[in-house]
């Protein structure tokens, strides 16, 4: 049991691991206006070519 609690204490006071955190949370909020991005472009694409396809 006390091995455990010693990699909690350890985990709380290790600073590094907020950075990793930091990191994480930049990557995932890019990864979200990514998503975002592609999906309005990727609508308005495909209606366009809904509209090429029609007209023809």
């Amino acid at each position: 049991m006390s091995s455990i609690r010693n990699v909690l204490v350890r985990a709380w006071r290790d600073e590094q691991g907020g950075e990793v955190l930091e990191y994480a949370l930049i990557v995932g909020l890019i990864v979200v206006a990514a998503i975002a991005t592609i999906t309005t472009v990727g609508t308005k694409l495909l209606a366009k070519w809904q509209g090429v396809d029609s007209s023809l």
